[in-house]
Formats: structure tokens, sequence, C-alpha cells
């Protein structure tokens, strides 16, 4: 090439600003994270504003979430093929507006179908932003372009308690949906000159009835996860759900290996690097997203806590997560990314058995402690294992896998706040029934107090006296002693894993990005525009 070759100077400009266009994806993907914790922190409030059923603050939550993952891997398609610059910006716009229209709502129904929108922007959004890093990093550079994602990534999920706390408090409750606005438009705007459009220059046209099939495979599937907690793991409505999943992901598999097109290549699944990365992923989701739903509840029914004091001690996740992204640089450097994951693994499950240990006055430091190491240890997995899933997966196809990578965290966290809040919900019902009994509460308070330690609380207070603070300390016990059985089904998830990674995954799987699945540079492997 000649020195005046258009293709080589736009490479070389492109990389040349490629941490600024790191710094607007990761702003990105700050909405994604804050959207996944903060309206947690309002539902009382839209309870209250709305007359709202529990159903539909649970659909507030999970409309958002069961769209998003169906959606995810037809999204990073269409990025591939279409630009993921461009899916970028669109999801950008769908989600500012979406977000708009939230505020407006002045009903569940309204406010639900924003969440849906939402949903749609957030599943162009979040794959975009890794695979434009895979495309515009050089190997030398990518795992820590990817540590930073992953370190921003878990940024957003443990700053939204603290910022939902802080708006609820001092605003409206469409002000957790309005602060979403000016972090969309700013990323739009620099965005339009920071982040160069790639795309696989060998796409054709989609696999629309692999899309289709994806979407109705991932969404039954999160629908069951999602229900299966109040309606039941064996009612008929749930094993119908997981039933349409698993014949829709059997047709979904044999398409995919019968096109000559496949929107997913499910070979890569025979790869280490990402069979082992993917799965260290999904179980970290399950740990992290279980922990936070468990958390909230402990710092605010069995502490005490306001919401938003909760979400200022739930900052050390926020703070966790990029300090271990950070270190996990250096680890996988030394000893490599096999020992990093496995290690980190070990030391999630040793953190969470200290969980064992909680009281109902524990020292509110002590769980703050415990939050950093816990977000140490899980970032020390989400980093080299990201790294590892994307150095598997050529660049041209980068879009359908991070994608793919961001489904299974999703199906992880979705995971986790089922299984786990199960297991929960069944200690805490034993514990509490005798409890109800023996405190003389009515047949219909009764079932309130065994059904949640919120509820329980609440009732405690309008008994009052020495029977409702007796109602009130066992529940709080109880719930306590539920935390114990949770921090142990998660330990042994993360030994479990720990073990299946030091078997399976390769000793080196980041390094190996440069010259297995990866190409050396951007040029000839992707269309870099603007």
């Amino acid at each position: 090439m000649t020195a005046h070759d258009p293709i080589r100077s736009d490479a070389e400009r492109i990389h040349a600003r490629r941490w600024g266009t790191l710094a607007v994806l990761s702003l990105s993907l700050v909405i994604i994270g804050l959207d996944n914790t903060i309206l947690n922190v309002a539902l009382p409030t839209l309870q209250r504003t709305f007359q709202a059923t529990a159903a539909e603050l649970q659909w507030m939550v999970d409309a958002y979430v069961l769209v998003f993952a169906g959606l995810l891997l037809t999204m990073g398609a269409l990025g591939d093929r279409f630009g993921r610059a461009r899916a970028l910006q669109f999801g950008l716009l769908i989600f500012a507006a979406s977000s708009i229209a939230a505020t407006f709502a002045t009903t569940a129904t309204q406010l639900i179908a924003a969440r849906v929108a939402m949903g749609i922007g957030g599943a162009l959004i979040m794959p975009s932003t890794l695979s434009v890093i895979v495309n515009v990093f050089p190997p030398a550079e990518r795992s820590r372009a990817i540590a930073v994602w992953a370190g921003v990534s878990g940024l957003g999920v443990g700053l939204g308690p603290l910022i939902g706390g802080l708006l609820i408090e001092n605003f409206s409750w469409s002000s957790v949906f309005l602060v979403n606005v000016p972090i969309a438009v700013i990323a739009l705007v620099f965005g339009w000159f920071l982040v160069p459009e790639s795309r696989d220059p060998s796409a054709s046209s989609l696999d629309l009835p692999g899309a289709t099939l994806s979407i109705g495979a991932v969404g039954a599937l999160v629908y069951g996860i999602i229900e299966a907690p109040s309606k039941g793991w064996t009612s008929t409505e749930i094993l119908v759900s997981f039933a349409i999943a698993a014949v829709l992901g059997a047709i979904f598999a044999w398409r995919e290996t019968h096109t000559d097109e496949p929107m997913l290549d499910l070979a890569l699944f025979r790869d280490r690097r990402f069979s082992g990365g993917a799965l260290a992923i999904a179980l970290t989701f399950f740990a992290m997203f279980a922990v936070i739903f468990g958390l909230t509840q402990y710092l605010q029914f069995v502490l005490g806590k306001t919401a938003l004091e909760a979400g200022t001690l739930m900052v050390a996740l926020a703070v966790g997560i990029p300090f271990g992204a950070r270190i996990s640089l250096k680890a996988t450097e030394h000893v490599g990314t096999r020992r990093v994951v496995a290690g980190a693994l070990v030391g999630v499950a040793l953190v969470l058995l200290t969980l064992t240990q909680w009281t109902p006055t524990t020292d509110p430091l002590v769980v703050s402690v415990t939050l950093f190491a816990l977000a140490v240890c899980m970032a020390n997995v989400m980093a080299p294992s990201t790294g590892s899933v994307m150095s598997a997966v050529p660049a041209a196809k980068a879009g359908v896998g991070s994608a793919m990578n961001d489904l299974l965290r999703q199906l992880g966290g979705a995971l986790g706040i089922a299984i786990i809040g199960s297991v929960m919900n069944t200690v805490y019902r034993d514990r509490m029934t005798d409890a109800a009994a023996a405190a003389g509460v009515p047949p219909q308070a009764a079932a309130l107090v065994t059904d949640s330690v919120g509820a329980a609380i609440t009732i405690a207070n309008r008994v009052g006296g020495a029977a409702g603070d007796a109602l009130a300390a066992v529940a709080r016990g109880s719930f306590v002693d539920a935390l114990h059985v949770a921090a142990v089904v998660g330990a042994v998830v993360a030994v479990g894993t720990a073990a299946f990674v030091a078997r399976a995954m390769p000793a080196r799987s980041v390094a190996e990005s440069s010259h297995a699945g990866a190409p050396r540079s951007t040029e000839g492997a992707v269309n870099l525009t603007r």
C-alpha cells in the first residue's frame, strides 16, 4: 500500500482515537448497568403513584429484562450486518426516547410499555459496545480495553441503588428515568465523532428464521425463569414455558448447523476459550444478582437502613469491580487466564461463605468490606473471561459474539435471582410459619408474614408491644438464616465453576487472541468508515 492509501489512513486515524472511542462506549454501557438496579429503589414510590398490583410492579422490572435478553442475539447480528456504530446510535435514541416517554406514563401499563421499548434500546446498545472494542483495538491492547469494559459494566450496577435512592429522596419518581437522557445524549454526540463504523464485509442477508427462533427460545426461557419463583417451578405454565424454550432452542440449533449463513456459529461452543469463559461469566452474574437481591432486603428490612443508606453501602460494589478488573490485567499476564479465573471463583466462594457469620446486628462496615472483596473477586472472573470469549470469535462476527456474551450474563443474573430467591423464600417461609402462629397473627396477615420479611416487619409494627417486637425479631432472624443458606448455595456453584474452568479453559486464553480467531488489525476484517 502507498502512503496515500485511504483505507490505511482511515485505519490509522481510527486507532489513534481508540481511547476516546472506549470512553464513549463506556458511557453508553453505564446506562445499561444503571437500569438493571436503579428501578428497584423506586418500586415502593411507583406502587403508591400508580396503585400498582404486585404483578404490575414485577413487570415494570421484568418487561425490560425479557425483551432485552430475547433480542440480544438478533440485534448483535443486525449490528454485524448493518453497522455497529449505527446500532449503538439507534439504541441510544430508542433508550432516551423511551425514558422520556416513561415520565409521561399515567398508568402502570403505560410504564411497562416504556420499559419494553427501553429493552429494545438496551439490546442494540450492549453488544455494539463490546464488538466495536474488538474491531478497533489491536490484540496487544484488547485485554486492557475489555478490562475497562468489564469494570464499567459493573459500575452502573453498583451505582444504581445509590443514585436511585438520591433521586427518589429529593425528586419525583420520574427522575429515575430522566437520568438516562443526558447520558444518552452525550454518548450520541461524542459517538458521532469518535465511534467508527464497522461491519462484517461478507455478511449476507439476516438469518430471519434463526432470529425468530432465537427470540422465541430465549423469551420463553427467560419468562419461565422470571415467573417460576412466584408460580412454582413445577406449575403447568412454567413447565410449558421451559418446554417451548427447549423445542425452539433445538430447532434453532438444527437450523444454525444446516444453513450456509448461520446467525450464530454453534461450533464456537467447542472452543474451550469460548465455553469456559461463557460459563464463568454466566455463573458470576448468577452470584452477583443473587447477592444484590438478598442484600437490598437485608440492609433495609433487617438492619433498618433507608433506601439511600442501603445504596450508599452498596457503592462498594461499584468501586470494587473496576478496581478488580484492573488487577486482573497484571494477574493474567503473570499466571494466565485459567488460574486467575479459577482462583477468583474460589475467592467468590470464600467471600460468600463469610455471609454465614452475619447476624441481624452485623456492623454495616462489615457489609461494605464484604461487598468490596466480592466485587474484586468477581471482576477477576468477568474481565479475563470476557477476553477469553471474544478471543474465540472472529472480528467480523464480533456483534453476535458480543451478544452471546451479554445474553449469558443476563441469563445468569435472572437464574441467580430466581433460584436463590426461591431458596431464600422457602427457608424463610419454613422458619416463619410457626412464629406467626405463636404471635397470634390472624390467618390473612400470617400469609403476608410468611411471604416476605418486609411485610412481616410492617405487620409487627402494627401489632406493637412485646408480641410485635418478638415477631419482628423472628422475621429478621429467619431472613438471615435464609441468607446463610443462599450464600452456601452460591459458594457451591462458584466452586463447581472453578473446577470446570481449571479443567476446561486454556491457560492463556486472552494471549491467544492475536493469532486465533481475531486478526492482528481491523484492516481486512471489517469495513471501517467515518
